[in-house]
C-alpha cells in the first residue's frame, strides 16, 4: 500500500500542477490498532506554484480524493486522501489546531519532502496552547459520548473515539504539551493496570479483530470513568487562561521561504 499511495501521491502533483510537502496516516491505523479492513485515512500538506497566490479572488484550499476531488489513475478502494494548502495549514498552526498537530506527529509518515514540516513541527511546540487543545478533545468525547448512550446500538469504535480525545485532553492536563497520536502511549502513561485499563485494553483488541461488541465489557464502569472525567475536564479548562506569542511573522516568512525552496 505504501508504495501505491506514493504514486497517488504523484499523480496528484501533476493532476493539480501542486507539490506535496508531507502526507501521514491520520486514523486508527496512525493510533495503533488497526482491522483487517481499517481504511488507509491519508491526510496531506501540499503547495501551490506563485501564481496561484497572486490573485484577487480567494480560492478552494483542500483537496479530497475521492470524495469530492479525482486523481486520473485507479486508487484502491480502502485509501481515503484529504490535503490542505500550505497558507491554510498554516493559519491552523498559528491557531495551535489540534487536527494539525495530530497530522504533524502521527506515528505513520507516508512522504515528506522539504523542509517546511520540520520547522512546522518547532512551531507547534512554541504556539501549542493547551486551553485549545483540552477544549477541542473534551468537546470531541462528550459528542462521541453523546452518539454512544444514544445510539441505537452499541460499536466498538464510537468508544474508542471517546477515550481516545478524552486520553488526549488529560495528556495535556498533565504535561502541558502535545498528546501522543498513539493510544497505547496514552494508555500506558496515563491509565494504571488495574480494571479499566483491562476494560480499555479489551476495546482495542475487539476493534482489532474486527468485532463490533464486545459482551464481557463492564459499560457501565466505562460510563462513569468518562462521565466523571468529562466533567473535571471541563472544569479544568474553565480554569486555565495562558497566552501564546503570536507567530504571524515567522509563518509568512516560512510560507515565502517554502515557495521559493519548492519552485525556484
Amino acid at each position: 500500500m505504501l508504495d501505491h499511495i506514493q504514486q497517488v501521491i504523484r499523480q496528484l502533483e501533476l493532476d493539480y500542477k501542486i507539490k506535496v510537502l508531507y502526507a501521514c496516516e491520520a486514523g486508527s491505523r496512525a493510533w495503533g490498532f488497526p482491522s483487517q479492513n481499517s481504511d488507509y485515512d491519508v491526510r496531506f500538506i501540499y503547495v501551490h506554484r506563485m501564481d496561484w497566490y497572486l490573485t484577487i479572488d480567494q480560492q478552494r484550499d483542500t483537496i479530497e480524493v475521492p470524495n469530492r476531488d479525482a486523481v486520473s489513475i485507479p486508487i484502491n478502494d480502502q485509501l481515503d486522501l484529504s490535503g490542505w494548502e500550505l497558507t491554510k495549514a498554516l493559519r491552523l498552526l498559528r491557531k495551535s489546531n489540534p487536527s494539525l498537530f495530530e497530522w504533524l506527529h502521527s506515528s505513520t509518515v507516508y512522504y515528506q519532502a522539504y523542509s517546511a514540516i520540520e520547522q512546522m513541527r518547532l512551531m507547534a511546540k512554541k504556539v501549542f496552547s493547551p486551553v485549545v487543545g483540552v477544549n477541542h478533545y473534551v468537546r470531541m468525547a462528550k459528542g462521541n459520548f453523546r452518539d454512544c448512550i444514544q445510539g441505537n446500538e452499541r460499536k466498538i469504535k464510537r468508544y474508542i473515539n471517546v477515550l481516545r480525545p478524552l486520553l488526549a485532553a488529560k495528556w495535556i492536563e498533565k504535561f502541558q504539551t502535545i498528546p501522543p497520536v498513539n493510544f497505547h502511549i496514552l494508555l500506558e502513561t496515563l491509565v494504571v493496570p488495574g480494571d479499566l485499563a483491562d476494560e480499555i485494553v479489551k476495546i482495542i483488541q475487539f476493534k482489532m479483530n474486527g468485532e463490533e461488541w464486545g459482551t464481557d465489557l463492564n459499560i457501565d464502569f466505562l460510563h462513569s470513568f468518562i462521565q466523571e472525567e468529562i466533567e473535571h475536564l471541563e472544569g479544568y479548562a474553565g480554569k486555565t487562561h495562558l497566552d501564546v506569542p503570536n507567530p504571524t511573522k515567522e509563518l509568512n516568512q516560512l510560507f515565502r521561504d517554502t515557495l521559493k525552496e519548492v519552485w525556484e
